[in-house]
């Protein structure tokens, strides 16, 4: 065996043709690797799920399953199988197709010994390459991180060691929590440590668009499509074709739509608004929600079918106030973070503003702590943040304050209940979402009032 080989590969030939494949088999087993044979599709795939080999070598045209089935096999497994297709001379077109599904090169017949070798060497550098990458990733969410995600709490430690499990599948997510904990970045996480990294990444919130337009904003249209409709334009499904689309606040999706949805999904194709063709997808589905899914399905505002297929997976991001001990070091990132992007000189914070922020009941959870300590950075002087440094209500003795509003006698009640929404939003540190929470109301009619007082 070459010392090329670091370890000895496991390579499985599909191929028919008897003569054909003991002549591959001589090659690689003179090579240094260990070969096992398939005569048609169906010995291929049992010996794929009992060989377990680290290369797939197959021939396009075979018996029973041909080689674009197997790689459909492949894909619904959920195997992660370097196959390398060799074709005839006639099948330029499947092999194309053979790409797109997962293969990662293609050879023509007959095949050029010393090229097939080289081929081999570069697939087996990029399976121990990945490997170790693998084992990286394993490594850093031992010690709490994975990705730009981290934290040392238990609660954290789960939901990074699940991130870096189903990172590398391409089954549906479910992501929920409340707002500002995070989702938004898990599902960019759970994108970028998969092998969709170098495909777009596409998200959108449900509950910030008008019911008139989501449609058209998911699945596209065409031009006339309705009025307004002057050009064509293509939908979030198409823009994250290859990659991932992550639905955030999928519950407040009229359950009309949602049934268009879990079809699209499903099927992995979709037809425009006003448009006849169907368009073939390859899309990642994650869905976030800050509300309780399940409670959702109950009440009948999200289909009970469409939950169950997007929540293969489930993650449950947790609040700041459960992982408290994440602070400091949510604290020193942000610090170092915008230290370096507005070119100050603050290097971190000082134990009493540290014991105040481990204080606060954080209705913003994460988000609003980035949002403090970007304003913190605007007024210190440095070279640490102080407790002066922070808003307001984190150098009050009582917190209580912070949380009360005042309605004078002789207040309409509109007047009021737009101070208390005002105020509300400014407890969630900006917020919308999580003020909505706080309210008891949806974050639609949230952003329905507000845009009403913008007009107003």
């Amino acid at each position: 065996m070459e010392s090329s080989l670091p370890v000895e590969k496991r390579i499985l030939v599909a191929e028919d043709d008897t003569a054909t494949h003991e002549e591959w088999r001589e090659l690689l087993e003179a090579w240094g690797y260990k070969v096992m044979v398939a005569e048609d599709g169906n010995q291929a795939l049992d010996l794929i799920k009992t060989f377990d080999p680290h290369i797939l070598l197959t021939d396009l045209k075979m018996p029973h399953r041909d080689g674009l089935q197997i790689l459909r096999d492949i894909k619904e497994l959920g195997l992660r199988l370097v196959t390398l297709v060799i074709s005839g001379a006639g099948d330029i077109p499947e092999a194309v197709e053979a790409i797109k599904l997962g293969a990662l090169d293609y050879m023509r017949k007959p095949i050029d010994p010393p090229h097939l070798r080289q081929l081999l060497k570069t697939l087996t550098d990029y399976i121990d390459t990945r490997e170790e990458n693998r084992l990286l990733r394993r490594q850093l969410s031992e010690i709490g991180q994975v990705g730009l995600m981290f934290g040392k709490s238990l609660t954290m430690r789960r939901v990074i060691a699940s991130i870096e499990q189903l990172a590398d599948s391409s089954a549906s997510v479910v992501i929920t929590g409340e707002s500002g904990t995070g989702k938004e970045l898990a599902a960019r996480t759970i994108h970028d440590l998969s092998p969709r990294r170098s495909a777009p990444y596409i998200g959108v919130n449900c509950a910030a668009m008008p019911d008139t337009l989501i449609e058209s904003e998911l699945f596209g249209h065409e031009r006339g499509a309705f009025t307004g409709a002057d050009r064509r334009k293509e939908g979030c499904f198409e823009l994250a074709n290859g990659g991932t689309l992550l639905l955030d606040e999928l519950g407040e999706m009229k359950i009309e739509l949602q049934a268009k949805l879990l079809r699209v999904i499903e099927e992995q194709r979709l037809r425009r608004v006003g448009g006849t063709t169907e368009i073939p997808l390859d899309v990642r589905v994650l869905a976030a929600s800050n509300r309780d899914m399940e409670r959702a399905v109950k009440e009948g505002r999200l289909r009970e079918d469409l939950y169950y297929r997007l929540s293969v997976f489930s993650i449950t991001m947790p609040p700041l106030r459960d992982r408290i001990e994440d602070v400091p070091l949510l604290t020193e990132s942000f610090i170092r973070y915008y230290s370096e992007r507005d070119r100050k000189q603050i290097v971190g914070a000082s134990e009493e503003t540290l014991t105040a922020l481990k204080s606060h009941p954080w209705p913003g959870n994460v988000r609003q702590l980035r949002n403090v300590i970007e304003r913190a950075l605007v007024v210190a002087k440095g070279p640490l943040i102080t407790p002066n440094d922070l808003p307001a209500e984190f150098r009050r003795s009582s917190g209580n304050e912070a949380a009360q509003v005042n309605v004078r006698l002789g207040t309409t009640i509109d007047d009021a209940e737009r101070e208390l929404i005002t105020r509300t939003i400014e407890f969630a540190g900006g917020n919308k979402t999580r003020a909505a929470e706080i309210l008891g109301i949806s974050a639609k009619t949230l952003y329905n009032k507000l845009e009403r007082y913008d007009k107003e």
